[in-house]
């Protein structure tokens, strides 16, 4: 067991190599609803700590119950979509829902698909061993998401480094903020332009089909959102998914020889998602009236933080929920979320992973670790669980 050495972690970004962190096993086997007085995102604070499946399900599904809006929160995330209520989530989330249809994500593939086998023809260019992050789990979601919003080539490595800070909780709120100013600057041009001009990108067919039903404040809330959450999360997916898979190769050897189509290589990516979750929480909810979760009284205005990794662990999914398995019939997980703010890039994260992960072992069979599982670096105490980097040689 990896158990990292790092500063101390908020209890909710508490992981322990690819596991949850041992502390969040115990919240939920002696005390699933705990309150505790710790901090989330910049604010310390007290809140309740929700750890069993059920509950966040209940939790993320009941808008009436468990609001979004919380005006102390620090502007450093996207505002738009994220930290809508009804009627304005329903109404925006309506507009957006057609752009990440199964057939929209699925006139994509063709792209992705090219874009993960350059990125390979490079790495053996270059081989033979690679940082995996920088050479293809990085550079894949995040060329998918900026062609399709038109985010110009030169522009990419200047919105990698403001999500890299903007997600790092180990940083001053001051740069983290400082870092999300730029990022939202520079989409409200980005949409500006596409207003003025429209393309055929995803930007541009919003304007055209739905016009003044979309304001540029929205349409830019909404992208910076998907520039951030659709390479970051995707990335470390990606590579999190590959040290799981090295670490299990007869696993490996099974995706690698999956022929296409066949069911496991869908099943593989649900488990891949469960397993590693690499959002450790859903954004905090308000109560907006006395309740309770799971026989817990809860008052209003009280805070309640959904951990994602523990509720995806849970035992009462069935059995063996802390092995990985890629054989593992698909379980309803809670990696993108649920309910009405489930993630709407989801579609799109499953088509890279679906993609990415079996081009990558069957084009580099003999892909191994670089170094000993132990001294691979984690990305800890941050939004968005990952790795720094991830040696391999093929």
């Amino acid at each position: 067991m990896n158990v990292q050495q790092v500063p101390p972690v908020s209890i909710f970004y508490r992981r322990d190599g690819l596991d949850p962190g041992a502390a969040l096993g115990e919240v939920q086997r002696g005390e699933p609803v705990r309150r505790v007085r710790d901090f989330w995102l910049h604010r310390t604070g007290d809140y309740w700590l929700v750890t069993r499946h059920a509950d966040v399900r209940r939790v993320l599904a009941d808008q009436e119950t468990f609001a979004m809006h919380d005006p102390r929160r620090a502007p450093i995330l996207p505002d738009e979509l994220l930290n809508m209520d009804p009627p304005e989530h329903t109404r925006l989330r309506h507009v957006l829902t057609a752009e990440f249809t199964g057939k929209r994500i699925r006139a994509l593939d063709p792209m992705i698909d090219a874009m993960v086998h350059a990125l390979i023809d490079d790495m053996e260019t270059r081989g033979p061993a690679a940082d995996l992050m920088d050479a293809f789990a990085l550079p894949l979601p995040l060329g998918v998401i900026c062609a399709l919003l038109g985010v110009p080539d030169p522009d990419r490595a200047a919105f990698h480094r403001w999500s890299r800070v903007t997600l790092d909780l180990g940083l001053p709120l001051e740069e983290r903020i400082a870092a999300g100013r730029e990022s939202r600057a520079y989409v409200a041009g980005l949409v500006a332009a596409k207003r003025r001009s429209p393309d055929d990108g995803m930007i541009g067919m919003l304007v055209r089909e739905h016009g003044d039903a979309v304001s540029d404040a929205e349409l830019a809330g909404v992208c910076e959102l998907l520039l951030l959450a659709g390479h970051v999360t995707v990335s470390n997916t990606i590579g999190l998914g590959v040290l799981a898979l090295l670490s299990h190769p007869e696993q490996a050897d099974r995706l690698r020889e999956a022929p296409e189509g066949d069911a496991v290589l869908d099943g593989a990516v649900e488990e891949l998602l469960r397993y590693l979750s690499v959002s450790s929480t859903a954004l905090a909810r308000t109560a907006c009236r006395d309740t309770e979760i799971g026989g817990v009284p809860i008052k209003a205005g009280d805070q309640v933080v959904c951990q994602l990794p523990v509720a995806n662990r849970d035992p009462a999914l069935g059995a063996g929920m802390d092995l990985f398995d890629i054989g593992r019939r698909p379980v309803s997980h809670v990696a993108f979320g649920h309910g009405p703010h489930h993630c709407l890039g989801a579609p799109l994260a499953r088509a890279e992973l679906r993609i990415a992960l079996p081009a990558l072992l069957r084009r580099l069979p003999g892909l191994a670790l670089g170094c000993p599982a132990d001294e691979v670096p984690y990305r800890v105490n941050n939004e968005v669980y990952g790795l720094h980097a991830l040696p391999v040689t093929w």
